[in-house]
C-alpha cells in the first residue's frame, strides 16, 4: 500500500518496521506507553513524516535521527518533570524534548505521568476556549 493511502497508525507502523535497529524498538516502546495512557489518544502523521500523538491537542511528536529518537512535547515547558526526563530543547519557552539514545529507555512510569500531565493541560486549555 502506498504511504499516501495509509492512515496515520499504518504510517507509524511502517516507520517502526523500516527502522530495523534499536530506534524502531525504542519508538515502538514509547508509542505503546503513550497510547496506553488514555483511550482518547490518537495518532497523526504530519510535517512530511513525523509521528504525532494527540489528545485535545498535540501531546508529543516522535522523530527519528541517526543516533537517537526525540520525543518533543508541544507544551513541555509548562509541564512538571520531577524525574528529569526532559534532556533536550530546554532553552525554549514552549517545547521540551526527551532524546533517547541506544541502550537508554525512559522510565515508563515517569513517561506515563508526563503524558497524563500533557493531556490534562491540553484539556484545561480546551475548556478555557
Amino acid at each position: 500500500m502506498a504511504e499516501d493511502q495509509m492512515d496515520a497508525s499504518q504510517q507509524i507502523d511502517a516507520r517502526i518496521a523500516a527502522l530495523d535497529d534499536w530506534r524502531g524498538e525504542a519508538l515502538a516502546r514509547v508509542r505503546q506507553i503513550i497510547l496506553s495512557v488514555d483511550p482518547e489518544v490518537t495518532e497523526a502523521w504530519k510535517w512530511r513524516g513525523v509521528p504525532v500523538w494527540e489528545c485535545d491537542g498535540i501531546i508529543c511528536t516522535g522523530e527519528r535521527y541517526k543516533t537517537y529518537i526525540k520525543l518533543t512535547f508541544a507544551k513541555g515547558a509548562s509541564l512538571a518533570d520531577p524525574t528529569g526526563l526532559f534532556n533536550a530543547s530546554l532553552e525554549g519557552n514552549t517545547r521540551r524534548a526527551i532524546d533517547i539514545r541506544e541502550d537508554e529507555a525512559p522510565d515508563a512510569d515517569a513517561l506515563t505521568a508526563l503524558v497524563q500531565e500533557a493531556i490534562a493541560l491540553n484539556r484545561t486549555k480546551k475548556r478555557k476556549r
